[in-house]
């Protein structure tokens, strides 16, 4: 016999996941994802993301039961993210879980979706080393953190992004450059033919007196829109794949060189990079490269555990189970801005507001 099988619930943007995880090991995940639905509007519709959760949920979560050659009744705990994120996606995702807990007869616990991300490398790799500097590269997050205990010590941060996030950018960019919705990978693909010295776009916030561990992606943002509209009014055939490698390097080259100064600065060995945007390919291979010179260990989730996945969050609600952590009240809520200070996130619902 393992110890207990906890089952994970991910709703906050627009994939709908669930995974079971047993004693650290992934048993099974399964993802649906809306995002077909939101790249005719060019970024995520989030009435259309609560609709699409609420069509895949119970789906999702019998696939995974299948995959992992479970029942209902031998899940010992549910884990389910209760913010940051959409708040209508949160909600589905939150009333989904509570009713399969309640129907299996086990407790329930609130989970940070960025700690969530965190998790996802243990599944892979292992504990995590105590401490590790933690990147978190995502559509709607950039943060530099220092682990030791995830589930048992908060969590510090040393940087995060003052405007808009890594993927934010890439987002926004690959738009402005004509590429298809979501930009991330649109934006890797085109980068594979070009030049990432065709242009001397800036490394915001990396000049001396800056804040060595804070992210600003906006200005980044701002000047390749400049470029391409140098382009439109010379009447120029705007040269896509080496905006795009360019904007890639520019990308790639801040966030690891903050990051390998936080593990300079706090004698940290370990980086661990998480998040969608650390599927990026110019982002692995530079961080690979940075820390195989600075002899630091690089840990890198798998591609299918990058973006939100509902095993990510399984992967919290097993080191909080094994943790003894208290579950989740029965009124438990969610938070769609939720800072990120501890894994366990386990928000009241607030009363409603009294009309005069």
């Amino acid at each position: 016999m393992g110890g207990p099988v906890v089952l994970g619930i991910e709703s906050s943007c627009d994939e709908t996941g669930a995974g079971i995880v047993q004693d650290g090991r992934l048993l099974a995940h399964v993802v649906a994802t809306s995002m077909d639905e939101h790249a005719r509007f060019g970024g995520v519709v989030p009435e259309i993301a609560a609709r699409a959760h609420l069509h895949s949920f119970n789906p999702v979560v019998r696939e995974a039961l299948d995959r992992a050659g479970l029942r209902i009744g031998q899940i010992d705990a549910v884990a389910v993210t209760t913010g940051p994120g959409l708040s209508g996606a949160l909600q589905v995702g939150l009333a989904g879980a509570k009713s399969v807990a309640y129907a299996a007869g086990v407790p329930l616990y609130g989970v940070h979706h960025l700690a969530g991300h965190v998790a996802a490398d243990t599944l892979e790799h292992g504990p995590l080393p105590d401490p590790c500097v933690v990147l978190i590269v995502s559509g709607g997050h950039t943060s530099l953190l220092l682990v030791r205990d995830l589930v048992r010590e908060p969590i510090l941060h040393l940087g995060d992004t003052l405007d808009d996030a890594a993927g934010e950018c890439f987002d926004k960019v690959a738009r402005i450059l004509g590429l298809s919705y979501p930009g991330g990978p649109a934006i890797d693909r085109a980068a594979r033919s070009g030049d990432p010295k065709a242009v001397a776009f800036p490394r915001p916030l990396t000049r001396p007196g800056d804040d060595p561990y804070a992210f600003s992606f906006s200005g980044l943002k701002t000047a390749a829109a400049r470029w391409v509209e140098q382009h439109v009014q010379r009447g120029e055939e705007v040269p896509v794949a080496d905006g795009a490698a360019a904007l890639q390097e520019a990308v790639a080259d801040v966030l690891t060189r903050k990051a390998l100064a936080a593990c300079r600065a706090y004698d940290v060995k370990t980086l661990i990079v998480v998040g969608g945007v650390a599927a990026n390919s110019r982002v692995r291979a530079l961080a690979e490269k940075r820390c195989a010179s600075a002899g630091i260990e690089l840990r890198v989730p798998p591609m299918t555990l990058c973006t939100d996945n509902g095993a990510m969050i399984a992967a919290v609600g097993d080191l909080l189970v094994r943790a003894g952590t208290e579950p989740a009240p029965l009124d438990v809520s969610i938070d769609p801005s939720a800072p990120l200070e501890y894994a366990s996130l386990n928000p009241l619902a607030r009363p409603a507001a009294r009309v005069a």
